[in-house]
């Protein structure tokens, strides 16, 4: 699993049982240096998702935003599959709800997908084997998805008589509307080298070299100061969509003017000419 290094001696990693205690059966937080790994165990049903987990999974997110040593989060799957999308069981289930019952199953999925979506630290997603339906969606929601070049993905709810309702906002932004016309439609699975082409995934790995690539991407996402990027997700949420007004003009230029007068652009400039670290860099990072 992945560890932070870059050219430096990675930081010894914990156990398994090591790190923030499991959230239940279903999902598991580990620490490794200040990264968490928060990963679906539900492998029996290829990581589907349930209730419990959702409910898991949003307050295990909201526990992590808060917390200050953690520094980046990675999504993970356990077993051969990095998540199947809704479990079927939970689904027949759902099927004898009434209106007001699935609305509420509805929006607590909503309420994950928007909480991984704006989380303030650097998410990524670490894509293996079958991401479907709502694994989509997860991938979607991440800052960063990388994926082992077998990987295979397929937005099939229509293929049940359903809709990609709740992920459809994030799958879009990711893929934009021309592909999400194909595969919302036709169901079709497709692999990791189209997941690329189309922007769902950032990059692709032989499976044996997955987490070595993540490392990479880890040892530059820790180097930056975690105040700046939690600016930075801020303000592409801000400007996407927006045309180049006075108005997106005048908002750019406050946020710079407030980074500048931060105590971590004060650290960062001051740690850059004294040719230090700065104060924000883990220690397996820090220059010798």
């Amino acid at each position: 699993m992945a560890t932070t290094n870059r050219k430096q001696p990675p930081a010894k990693a914990p156990s398994r049982q090591a790190g923030r205690a499991a959230k239940g059966p279903a999902l598991s937080v580990e620490m490794r240096d200040a990264v968490a790994l928060l990963a679906l165990r539900r492998p029996e049903v290829h990581n589907a998702f349930d209730a419990g987990l959702i409910r898991d999974m949003t307050a295990a997110l909201r526990e992590l935003d808060q917390a200050p040593e953690v520094r980046a989060v990675i999504i993970l799957g356990e077993g051969p599959s990095f998540c199947a999308g809704a479990d079927l069981a939970w689904m027949r289930e759902m099927a004898g709800y009434d209106r007001a019952q699935n609305l509420a199953d509805a929006r607590a999925l909503a309420r994950l997908l928007q909480t991984l979506d704006t989380l303030s630290k650097p998410t990524i997603a670490r894509v293996h084997g079958p991401a479907f339906g709502g694994g989509v969606g997860l991938v979607a929601c991440c800052d960063i998805a990388i994926a082992s070049v077998e990987a295979t993905f397929s937005l099939s709810e229509a293929r049940l008589g359903l809709i990609p309702a709740t992920i459809s906002p994030y799958v879009i932004e990711a893929i934009g509307a021309r592909q999400a016309r194909r595969y919302f439609l036709s169901c079709e699975k497709f692999s990791a080298a189209e997941a690329f082409r189309i922007g769902l995934v950032h990059d692709l790995a032989p499976p044996t070299e997955l987490d070595a690539r993540i490392n990479a991407l880890l040892g530059s996402l820790l180097m930056a100061g975690p105040g700046a990027q939690a600016s930075a997700k801020a303000l592409i949420r801000a400007v996407a969509g927006r045309p180049i007004d006075a108005g997106l003009i005048d908002d750019t230029a406050k946020r710079i003017a407030t980074a500048r007068a931060s105590a971590e652009a004060k650290e960062g400039v001051a740690a850059f000419l004294g040719k230090r670290s700065p104060a924000w860099t883990p220690s397996a990072l820090r220059k010798p």
